[in-house]
């Protein structure tokens, strides 16, 4: 299938397309640094044993599917190495990867990708609060998968929306432990007999923190085990771009006619928070220069205890200190520090408010320049 966009993307990348064929031969075809962000949710190479039953003796529909299977851990590495140099020549120099495997793959391809040159930012562990059971009683309940999210190398500006992720987390930073459930109700795909359309659909919820805190509306980001197509549909709820790859035929006609029914949010509800380290930089220099405040102009600290006043290059000069807006904030208070925006006020009809406005006007003139 595929959908229209009007984003631009790499030329000849086949955007809002599921590709079919082996993810490490399609990726090789696609054209090299054109990827922002990668999500992959490899084969887990789960090794069961057998079938396996629930205590009343009902069969357990578990992955037992032929993807998931490898001959030697040596074949499963051999195919991580693979995949993941195809990644990698996919990524642009400031792209990052997600992967996420369980106990029983993650540890190898954690180590795969630091023998591959990416550098690792965070493990996250993704705690289901429904984990399904261990029925057989011989074991934990395995309530939680391991995602790796990593930075092509070392050094990398990678895109990290930090307050975005904060505001999902109710003002607080947002931890590397993520309690979500598992995907199960209404948005648990079903074929037509009724079973499970993939026997391990991730939920949305978690692909729309990974997309929000870490992409770009307008980035593309590739799903190279696209199985039934979460990755594509909350990509274009979110007005990013997405490429998926997938062998199994069943799955793709699954992903296509969920994607197709998928409708992008509007513009304004996709902004998100932005930090302020990723506002432009204003020198205080530049409000004196743009007549904003004149040299000579008395500030007032925000306590109403000292005074200072604007010089002609953008300094201060107050009771015994001189020097930038934030040195003579600190000196008088005899503090380490001072963010001086917040701390000099300037009277305004007979007001004292943060000279922090003007920085705040420029910035707004710069955005709309």
């Amino acid at each position: 299938m595929a959908i229209k966009t009007n984003l631009k993307g790499a030329p000849g990348l086949p955007l809002n397309r599921i590709i079919a064929g082996d993810c490490i031969r399609e990726m090789n075809a696609l054209p090299e640094a054109s990827v922002d962000l990668i999500f992959a949710d490899p084969p887990y190479n789960l090794q069961l044993k057998g079938a396996l039953h629930r205590p009343d003796n009902s069969r357990v529909d578990a992955v037992d599917d032929h993807w998931d299977q490898f001959s030697s851990f040596r074949a499963y590495d051999r195919f991580t190495r693979d995949w993941l140099a195809a990644a990698r020549r996919l990524l642009k120099p400031h792209g990052a990867i997600w992967v996420i495997g369980s106990y029983h793959n993650i540890f190898r391809v954690g180590s795969a990708l630091q023998d591959a040159g990416f550098w690792i930012l965070n493990d996250v562990v993704w705690r289901k609060s429904n984990p399904m059971p261990n029925f057989r009683g011989k074991r934990l309940t395995n309530a939680h998968e391991t995602m790796i999210w990593a930075s092509k190398e070392a050094g990398a500006k990678y895109t990290f929306n930090y307050e975005a992720l904060k505001a999902l987390n109710d003002g607080v930073q947002m931890r590397s432990d993520w309690v979500l459930p598992i995907c199960n109700g209404a948005e648990r795909l079903k074929d037509e007999a009724g079973n499970k359309a993939h026997p391990t659909q991730k939920p949305e919820s978690l692909l729309h923190r990974i997309l929000v805190g870490t992409s770009n509306p307008g980035d593309v980001v590739l799903d190279p085990f696209f199985g039934t197509g979460t990755t594509g549909a909350v990509a274009r709820k979110l007005g990013r771009d997405f490429i998926g790859i997938e062998r199994e035929a069943a799955y793709r006609a699954v992903a296509g006619k969920r994607i197709a029914g998928v409708r992008r949010f509007d513009r304004d509800a996709l902004e998100v928070s932005v930090s302020k380290r990723a506002e432009p930089r204003v020198p205080f220099g530049q409000v004196v220069e743009r007549g904003l405040l004149r040299p000579g102009a008395e500030l007032w600290s925000v306590n109403g205890r000292f005074k200072a006043r604007v010089r002609a290059d953008g300094t201060l000069v107050g009771h015994d200190a001189n020097g930038s807006i934030h040195q003579v904030g600190a000196a008088l208070e005899g503090a380490p520090s001072c963010n001086g925006w917040t701390y000099w006020c300037f009277r305004h009809k007979g007001k004292r408010v943060p000279i922090d406005v003007l920085r705040q006007k420029i910035r707004a003139e710069m955005a709309g320049a």
